[in-house]
């Protein structure tokens, strides 16, 4: 177990964002943030209630059906979004904010600096500029029948949006919720992950301090998910909730979703395979399958997990996986020469030391890492690790595991491969590695799974929608698919003749 912490007197404590106003917790509590590098507190947020939920969902409701915001044009939105972006990319230090996210969330400082901040912050400067080119109005075909008239579908925005954001990219992921409904006009509550909400706190107290937005159409509530994230699910007044998270709570909060029938937006868990084909360039492949998998301690949604490798390559490709995964460096996230840096909390190295017990229970044989690092007493470390004679059935190869573990899969054909691949509850992302760019296309093409890379993983861009398949997920985030997610389409009808003649069909009930 993590050594106990205490409280430091010198860290700060952050207020809840709700109508404008930074605010206490109805009930005076607040959250440690704990570096998981060291186990030391860090800030601490306020404890958010179910009290404070609903008085943030009071305040985007009625900052919506006042209609400042959510009755601009999306171009009006954009060219506002754009100039706060502005001020926050001045105000925004990257090496300030990338320390920010490494030293909350444990990812390396590396991977903050030339993913995290930066990506984040592009995604929103992008998907604002795509809406800004979106129109309010889409006109239809004509028809003829059943009466001639013309038709148009306008897109408006929602409403309320409840959103709920995981621990492991907590400013990507406030980038691309907040983004998307602001722009497209709706109000919405935030609530970042207990564990990580500091970076997506810097966040809002940028965009508060551009004075653009009206009260009430940002708010940030921290806090627990049994009381705030349980709230905006199940309150009346959300029009739509959209989660990043496990496949578990995600089937909790579209159960609550249902008793008033909210749009929802869900992108859940994914045990993703990665497909070696016999003619891959095992100079690419060997370094991608590793960053598929390890990356960020293996602690992303689609990472690929599952690596498939026909029997003709399958002890060499072992052996060059092992030989590499020994040349990463496991260290303290800010620490410029760590390749990984620890898991984000004691409970989720328990969760992975778990699994590599399982794996060897069910006959799995662990060919490299499988314990935590020597030389590293503080902090939530564990090696990079990796299971041969892994078979699709076992739970190591089914069940997500969020944490830097990897199961070598043996295939004889190529529909032997598309068929594990795709023996799973899941389908988020995949990955296919070969020198055949059109035979790599038709394996892509026969994995049921929302985004599947060729010679490469992990690249999401601004433009190209990702969700899931199965239980992975329920819509889709970035791109146009992400921004009408946040818009709902009413269709007009404006008839083109004013005679009663030409109404026929109202003869079917009058004489």
């Amino acid at each position: 177990m993590a050594t106990a912490v205490e409280t430091r007197k010198d860290v700060q404590t952050h207020q809840l964002y709700i109508n404008g106003e930074w605010r206490d917790a109805a009930g005076g509590d607040s959250i440690p943030s704990i570096n998981p590098s060291n186990e030391e507190e860090i800030a601490r947020v306020a404890k958010g209630t179910r009290e404070d939920a609903q008085a943030a969902i009071q305040a985007a409701r009625e900052s919506f059906d006042r209609g400042d915001w959510s009755k601009k044009s999306f171009k009006q939105r954009s060219d506002i979004m754009l100039q706060a972006l502005k001020h926050v990319m001045a105000k925004c230090d990257q090496d300030d904010w990338a320390t920010i996210e490494s030293s909350d969330a444990g990812c390396t400082l590396r991977m903050s600096n030339l993913s995290h901040v930066p990506v984040a912050l592009e995604h929103f400067r992008s998907l604002t500029a795509q809406a800004g080119e979106m129109k309010e109005y889409e006109p239809l075909p004509w028809v003829d029948m059943p009466a001639v008239a013309w038709n148009f579908v306008n897109r408006e925005p929602i409403g309320v949006c409840g959103q709920i954001i995981p621990w492991n990219f907590p400013l990507v992921m406030a980038c691309w919720k907040m983004a998307p409904a602001l722009v497209c006009g709706n109000s919405l509550v935030i609530k970042p992950a207990s564990m990580t909400s500091l970076t997506a706190i810097e966040l809002v107290k940028a965009l508060d301090e551009t004075g653009l937005f009206p009260k009430g159409v940002v708010n940030l509530v921290t806090g627990p998910g049994g009381a705030v994230g349980e709230e905006i699910a199940s309150n009346p007044m959300v029009d739509k909730v959209a989660f990043t998270g496990s496949t578990e709570v995600g089937r909790r909060i579209m159960q609550l979703a249902s008793g008033t029938v909210k749009k929802v937006t869900l992108e859940l868990g994914g045990k993703s395979a990665n497909i070696l084909l016999e003619d891959a360039d095992l100079d690419l492949a060997i370094d991608g399958a590793l960053f598929a998998t390890f990356w960020h301690q293996g602690q992303i949604c689609e990472s690929g997990t599952r690596l498939l490798v026909p029997e003709s390559i399958y002890d060499e490709v072992l052996e060059r996986l092992v030989a590499r995964t020994k040349e990463i460096v496991v260290g303290d996230a800010l620490d410029l020469e760590s390749g990984m840096g620890p898991l984000v909390s004691e409970a989720q190295r328990a969760t992975t030391e778990k699994y590599v017990e399982i794996a060897q229970q069910e006959g799995a044989r662990l060919v490299v890492g499988g314990k935590r690092p020597e030389g590293l007493d503080k902090g939530y470390f564990y090696e990079p690790t990796i299971f041969a004679d892994v078979q699709p059935d076992m739970r190591i190869a089914q069940e997500e595991v969020f944490g830097p573990v990897l199961s070598v899969i043996k295939y004889k054909g190529v529909s032997e491969a598309v068929k594990i691949a795709n023996n799973s509850i899941y389908g988020l992302a995949g990955g296919v590695w070969s020198r055949d760019v059109p035979e790599a296309i038709s394996v892509a093409k026969a994995m049921r799974t929302g985004t599947v890379w060729i010679n490469d993983y992990h690249l999401l861009n601004d433009v190209s929608p990702f969700g899931g398949y199965r239980q992975s997920g329920v819509g889709k985030e970035l791109g146009k698919e992400g921004l009408l997610g946040y818009t709902i389409s009413k269709h007009i009808h404006v008839a083109q003749s004013g005679k009663r003649s030409d109404r026929f069909v109202w003869d079917t009930l009058l004489p």
